[in-house]
């Protein structure tokens, strides 16, 4: 199964009203009494889709796929009111407890859903039996992939003024996706995007950048990458999640960390600190990917993983 399993249509999907603002979107795929599992998106401002259970052996696990506030499907789209990581993170408890579910069998993320995934089971520990795929993001303040994809970068910059590009590029980014003016905000979005695309996989698929056709898609994106990652640096300080008694509250979690040997957005050295802190967790280098989650070599080393946690 190195491409993943096939799933017959989701047996549910749904709304969740989580707080007076939110209603988070899910579907349930899979074997109904199985293992449960929640796949938890990247981004932030990504979504999910049917295709995002092909990890899971539908004879076994029973797959929850999550839209993250404000974006995929879930509603209000592009809010940013009452939107924190801990905002998300009592969102999949509030999610397990309406789905009925004990304990999750296995919490699943990639990319930022990964460092969500970590942070939740932190929170958690009781309500989860392991975790998969914990991919970090990265420092971007000094980004090292534009000593890689100079090009990239350089378009990436080309878009602001030469002020903006002198002082906090990032910043000024945030100012314009934000702003009320959609003349300012969607031409700013749309540029946000392609250099975190240039650089997410060691082979590029050109039909991947098709997304930015899509402008709706563009804005939730950029608007939750930049809110989340730049603005409010995930609203936790800086190595959090890898202090002493964070990691010790996992030590008795199983967990599999597949990390693409030349990830530019979340970086090895990451994934290689997290194994030396987590004992129970087993590391597997992918040594032909990049960041994507959809390269051959991670998709066959993720279902191997899973098919190997369900046996806990």
């Amino acid at each position: 199964m190195a491409q993943g399993y096939t799933h017959e249509p989701a047996y549910e999907t749904g709304h969740l009203k989580v707080g007076s603002v939110h209603e988070i979107y899910y579907e349930q795929y899979g074997k109904k009494d199985g293992l449960p599992v929640i796949f938890l998106h990247g981004g932030p401002g990504g979504n999910t889709s049917p295709g995002n259970a092909k990890y899971f052996n539908p004879a076994v696990y029973r797959v929850v796929l999550m839209d993250q506030r404000g974006a995929g499907k879930s509603r209000p789209r592009n809010e940013l009111r009452e939107n924190t990581t801990q905002h998300l993170c009592d969102d999949i408890e509030a999610l397990r407890e309406h789905l009925g579910i004990a304990k999750w069998h296995m919490v699943f993320g990639g990319s930022w859903g990964s460092t969500l995934a970590l942070y939740y089971t932190q929170k958690h520990a009781d309500c989860v039996g392991s975790m998969s795929e914990i991919r970090f993001k990265g420092e971007h303040d000094q980004p090292v992939p534009a000593e890689f994809f100079p090009m990239e970068w350089e378009r990436f910059l080309s878009h602001l003024s030469e002020d903006e590009r002198r002082g906090d590029p990032m910043e000024a980014y945030y100012r314009r996706i934000t702003s009320s003016d959609p003349a300012v905000r969607d031409p700013a979005a749309r540029e946000w995007n392609p250099w975190g695309m240039s650089i997410s996989a060691l082979r590029q698929d050109p039909a991947d950048f098709a997304k930015l056709d899509d402008e709706e898609w563009c804005l939730t994106h950029a608007l939750f990458e930049s809110h989340y990652l730049f603005k409010h640096s995930g609203w936790m300080e800086d190595g959090y999640l890898l202090r002493p008694e964070n990691m010790a509250k996992i030590g008795d979690v199983a967990g599999a960390i597949v990390q693409g040997r030349y990830d530019l957005l979340c970086t090895p050295k990451t994934a290689w600190e997290v194994s030396k802190k987590w004992p129970k967790a087993e590391l597997h280098w992918v040594d032909d990917a990049g960041h994507s989650a959809g390269e051959p070599g991670t998709t066959a080393k993720l279902v191997e993983a899973c098919d190997s946690l369900a046996k806990i």
